[in-house]
């Protein structure tokens, strides 16, 4: 696969396939990522056909300090948060609602109840598409916050510096949201895959 760099170079030159790569390689990822932004799928549409525009215009003005993965990631931010988005800068370290319900801990703060080990039973229960339908499901549980860290690290693939990049957020807040949402995702699936024991 062709380096984001070597594309950065065709577009400057003006290969208009370089562009159509560009979008097929991050088209769905932004998609994916405006959704959390915005108040419905046909808004995220706009917000992301606006991406590709202001992308195309700011191309000249593009100098290199971040990845164009991450310059790209970071004006969809800017143009979803400016075309409806309701969430603050960060999210206060005191959620009010655990990750993880407390009575699966004891007194001294350790697994009462460990996690099961989900994958084995899971591939008797349930096929793969089925399975990654739920996942979609829990994902839009999350709040918005969570979810934008989770698809970037975990489905995008993103380093934490790029996420903290992309949204504008320190390495801290990162972190909470990525620790949280990953652990109500872990929690959604154990309740619905538990085993009556």
């Amino acid at each position: 696969m062709e380096s984001d760099g070597d594309l950065l170079l065709r577009l400057r030159s003006g290969d208009e396939r370089a562009f159509v790569t560009l979008v097929e390689r991050y088209h769905e990822p932004m998609l994916r990522l405006a959704v959390s932004f915005v108040p419905s799928h046909a808004v995220a549409e706009e917000v992301v056909q606006d991406t590709w525009l202001a992308v195309l215009h700011g191309l000249d003005g593009f100098e290199g300090r971040s990845s164009l993965r991450t310059w790209v990631f970071r004006i969809l931010v800017n143009r979803a948060r400016t075309t409806g988005t309701r969430e603050r800068r960060s999210v206060p370290v005191a959620d009010p609602e655990p990750a993880v319900d407390p009575a699966r801990f004891d007194a001294a703060g350790g697994w009462a109840d460990p996690p099961e080990r989900w994958i084995e039973a899971a591939e008797g229960r349930m096929e793969a598409g089925k399975l990654a339908d739920r996942i979609r499901a829990w994902m839009n549980e999350l709040p918005a916050r969570q979810r934008q860290v989770v698809i970037l690290r975990d489905i995008e693939e993103m380093s934490s510096e790029e996420v903290c990049a992309v949204l504008a957020i320190s390495d801290a807040n990162q972190r909470v949201l990525l620790h949280r949402g990953r652990s109500r995702l872990r929690q959604l699936f154990e309740d619905e895959f538990r085993e009556v024991r």
